[in-house]
C-alpha cells in the first residue's frame, strides 16, 4: 500500500486533496494501488457530513464568537470538530480488487478490524461500537465515514489523541442520531483522547496496513479546481450547492 502525508495544508486544501485523490484513482486506466493518507489540520474547524444540517448539528453562537470555520466534506456521517490533536486518516481502496467493500457493513468491519489491530499493538483494548465508532473504556475516540465510487472506496476517520475535548460540546449540538451504546451521554461524557503519541499512532497504523511505498500527491491544478468549485465555495459548505 502507498503512504502519503503532507503537513502545512489548510483544512480547505486537505478536503480538496481528498476529492482530487479519489477522482484521480477513479480515472486512471492502470490501477494506482491502495493508499493510506495521514493528515491533521492546524486550526480548529467544524467539518459537516455531506447531508448534515447546520441548524441541527452546530452551536452557531459559539462558532461565530470564536470565528471557527464550518466546512463540509463529500462523505456521509455527522459533523466533527477537527484541529490539533485530532489525527485524520484516509484510505483509498480498490473495489475492483475488493468488491465486498461495496457493502457498507463490510467496509466498516474490514477497516475497523484492521484499525483495532493497530491499537492492540499499542496495548489499548479498543472495540467497535455502533456502526463504525471506535471506543476505549466505552468512550468514543474515533468516528468514521465513507464514500463509495465506481472503482474506489474512500474511507476516512478521526483519532483523538491530544485534542481539546471541550471544543466538541462548545461547537456541536447533541447529534440528531445516536447509537444505543451512547445512552444519551453528553459530548464531554462520551468522547476521550487515546493516551498515545502521534508518532506511535502513525507507525502502528502504517504497520497494520503495510503502507510502505511513498504515494504521490494529486496534481496541483486538480486541487485548485476542487477548491474553486467546492471547498472554497461558501455555498457548498452551507449546503446550497
Amino acid at each position: 500500500m502507498h503512504f502519503l502525508e503532507r503537513h502545512g495544508l489548510t483544512a480547505i486544501e486537505q478536503l480538496a486533496w481528498e476529492e482530487s485523490l479519489l477522482e484521480a484513482a477513479e480515472e486512471q486506466e492502470k490501477d494506482p494501488g491502495d493508499l493510506l493518507r495521514i493528515w491533521e489540520v492546524p486550526e480548529h474547524c467544524i467539518i459537516l457530513g455531506r447531508s448534515s444540517r447546520w441548524d441541527l448539528e452546530v452551536q452557531q453562537k459559539a462558532v461565530d464568537a470564536d470565528q471557527v470555520p464550518v466546512l463540509r466534506r463529500s462523505s456521509g456521517g455527522l459533523s466533527i470538530v477537527a484541529g490539533p490533536g485530532c489525527l485524520m486518516y484516509s484510505l483509498f481502496l480498490s473495489l475492483d480488487r475488493s468488491p465486498h467493500l461495496r457493502s457498507i457493513a463490510e467496509a466498516h468491519h474490514h477497516v475497523g478490524s484492521r484499525m483495532i489491530a493497530a491499537f492492540q499493538l499499542l496495548g489499548l483494548p479498543v472495540t467497535l461500537q455502533g456502526s463504525s465508532d471506535l471506543t476505549w473504556n466505552d468512550r468514543k475516540f474515533s468516528g468514521n465515514s465513507l464514500r463509495v465510487r465506481r472503482r474506489y472506496l474512500l474511507y476516512h476517520g478521526t483519532i483523538l489523541y491530544r485534542f481539546d475535548l471541550n471544543r466538541i460540546g462548545r461547537y456541536l449540538l447533541p447529534p440528531p442520531r445516536q447509537p444505543d451504546y451512547r445512552q444519551q451521554r453528553s459530548h464531554d461524557q462520551f468522547v476521550t483522547n487515546l493516551p498515545v503519541s502521534r508518532d506511535a499512532l502513525v507507525n502502528r497504523i502504517r504497520e497494520v496496513w503495510k503502507a510502505d511505498t511513498p504515494g504521490h500527491p494529486p496534481p496541483a491544478d486538480r486541487v485548485e479546481h476542487w477548491i474553486k468549485q467546492r471547498y472554497g465555495n461558501p455555498s457548498w459548505h452551507r449546503g446550497s450547492s
